[in-house]
């Protein structure tokens, strides 16, 4: 299979949309705003990268990434997430496909790291680790995980925008 990976056009809006919401329905773990949250961060001009993942012009794949604030004031850092996957599509690959995309566009951009939340199992392979000194309120520590584009992880606690708390 083959699969292409492009930035978000406005066309893809209502897809996007779509997707995300399939992708979380059944995930045990999940707040089932997903969608509200893309549309949010794009609402406040907060969506730094969009990237969908395409099969036979297709969407079957999105990720959004945002900048977060540190407690320290530390600059340059970056949320990755929502990444969606159509259920029939997961396993395939597209998840992995638009997280070296992502990253490799924020390096691009000249950001300093990433931060996600989600399962340590899945997002070591790509370098992520949990660091005990930077934190996201009211998660479990070993959910919460980051990468450096630079020489070091900052220390603080890490805000997402507040398109976060969309619930619709």
């Amino acid at each position: 299979m083959s699969f292409i990976i492009r930035d978000e056009k406005p066309e893809d809006i209502n897809a996007i949309t779509e997707l995300t919401k399939a992708a979380f329905l059944n995930t045990e773990h999940s707040s089932h705003t997903e969608q509200f949250i893309v549309n949010s961060l794009r609402e406040h001009d907060q969506l730094t990268i969009s990237l969908v993942a395409l099969e036979n012009n297709t969407l079957v794949g999105h990720v959004a990434v945002s900048p977060v604030s540190i407690s320290s004031g530390e600059m340059g850092w970056y949320g990755l997430g929502p990444i969606s996957v159509l259920p029939n599509k997961q396993g395939m690959g597209i998840g992995t496909l638009l997280m070296k995309a992502s990253l490799e566009k924020l390096k691009q951009l000249g950001a300093n790291g990433c931060v996600l939340l989600g399962d340590p199992n899945y997002y070591h392979q790509f370098g992520f680790k949990s660091y005990p000194h930077l934190r996201l309120p009211n998660v479990p520590q070993e959910y919460f995980q980051a990468i450096s584009f630079i020489d070091h992880i900052p220390t603080g606690e890490v805000h997402y925008h507040e398109a976060f708390n969309a619930t619709e």
